[in-house]
């Protein structure tokens, strides 16, 4: 059996059991009771990021001052998107579930992110106008191959469910492969991801979410906005589950 049609099995029985059994929290192990795989008490201890820059969601020390909560990066030299909403500091338990998906497989933890990200997203814009589009960051055909899956797409399919969007995978292409942004000092990052997007169906929407699994710099996010603006997309947000502590844009 090929992987492509073993992880579209293992899709298929993952949403049976979120409907037909029990959702057992991933970190107690505990019944969950409700249809998400973690309970409400180990969802309270997670890392949420509550204090960050509006812009591009590094994290700040917590202030009053609502002027004040745009870091000096954003300010010196405004990023193509317009923001990043993201869920969790990159800390345990989130980088491991992170890697477990990425690394191992373990596509439970892309289902109950995208399902995280919904609720909150849900909230975020209840009272502002939704983006039309979702748009995953894209994998080099490559790592494509060697992964069997992209990560951002299955964090994004529960989103689009859940709040009625379209998603959009065949726009965008990664035509450059780049070393993991992470293994590189931020000096180097801007380089190693410069123009490895590329736009080759035609987008007519104007407003669209970017989703990614990790906002490390944000140097990935913001070359991919670039592109997109190049095809006349006008506002872009970046959907995240979670943001490193520093900024090296």
């Amino acid at each position: 059996m090929s992987l492509v049609k073993f992880l579209s099995k293992l899709s298929n029985w993952e949403t049976f059991k979120s409907w037909w059994l029990p959702s057992i929290c991933v970190l107690c192990s505990a019944l969950a009771k409700r249809h998400l795989d973690l309970c409400v008490h180990c969802e309270a201890e997670l890392p949420w990021l509550t204090s960050a820059c509006q812009i591009c969601a590094v994290p700040l020390v917590a202030t009053e001052n609502k002027s004040a909560r745009i870091c000096g990066k954003c300010i010196q030299y405004p990023p193509a998107f317009s923001a990043v909403k993201t869920l969790f500091h990159y800390q345990p338990p989130i980088d491991n579930f992170i890697m477990a998906l990425k690394f191992h497989q373990q596509l439970l933890y892309a289902r109950l992110f995208g399902e995280l990200l919904s609720l909150q997203l849900q909230k975020i814009y209840e009272e502002s106008e939704l983006p039309e589009l979702i748009i995953p960051v894209p994998l080099h055909s490559t790592r494509l191959r060697e992964r069997g899956f992209n990560q951002a797409v299955e964090i994004a399919r529960p989103i689009a469910k859940q709040l009625r969007l379209p998603l959009d995978i065949h726009s965008c292409e990664r035509v450059r492969m780049t070393t993991a942004q992470s293994l590189l000092p931020a000096n180097e990052r801007h380089n190693n991801i410069k123009n490895a997007f590329a736009v080759k169906i035609p987008i007519a929407t104007k407003y669209v979410a970017i989703v990614d699994d990790v906002i490390t710099t944000g140097q990935t996010v913001n070359e991919l906005s670039k592109v997109l603006h190049q095809v006349g997309v006008e506002r872009i947000d970046i959907w995240s589950v979670a943001r490193t502590d520093t900024n090296g844009m």
